[in-house]
């Protein structure tokens, strides 16, 4: 189903959280995508990354707040391949990916600041599931975001497309 954030402005927009345009580009083979919210917060640090990309993510996408990072990835194509075998719709990060030409062919939604060619460490710290802030809007655990080209839409509620 083709997700058009314009048109769900058009029709919600009184009940809507709509993400400030902070630059996050798209990068994964699918460039509109939705799903129930799931967060992560870390630090230039993937070990909840992967943890979460290793649980079932039907019907879900996986919010990353990363502090907006720019000097190492949290996502490239091997955690991009586990999202997708996982079931996953998207992954939006408030930081950078790598391997973006692999993570362009998977049939996965990737939202990111930009790309960075270091990868990040692996220490065990970091929160999930909690209520993560970037953008200008809240995304809540269990909330639905919505995602094209033009934008980030969340709802408490999913609705009708």
């Amino acid at each position: 189903m083709e997700i058009i954030t314009a048109d769900l402005c058009d029709k919600y927009s009184d009940t809507l959280l709509i993400a400030d345009p902070i630059g996050l580009n798209n990068y994964g083979g699918n460039t509109g995508f939705w799903g129930k919210i799931h967060t992560v917060k870390c630090f230039e640090n993937n070990h909840f990354v992967r943890a979460a990309l290793e649980q079932n993510g039907t019907g879900k996408v996986l919010v990353v707040d990363g502090g907006g990072s720019l000097r190492c990835a949290l996502l490239g194509d091997m955690l991009g391949e586990l999202a997708v075998k996982n079931n996953w719709n998207g992954v939006i990060v408030y930081g950078c990916i790598r391997d973006s030409a692999a993570m362009a062919k998977l049939a996965l939604g990737v939202k990111a600041l930009n790309t960075h060619p270091l990868k990040s460490v692996k220490k065990n710290e970091g929160e999930e599931n909690i209520l993560v802030h970037f953008a200008g809007i809240n995304f809540t655990p269990g909330h639905f975001v919505y995602a094209d080209a033009d934008g980030i839409v969340v709802s408490e509620k999913a609705l009708a497309l």
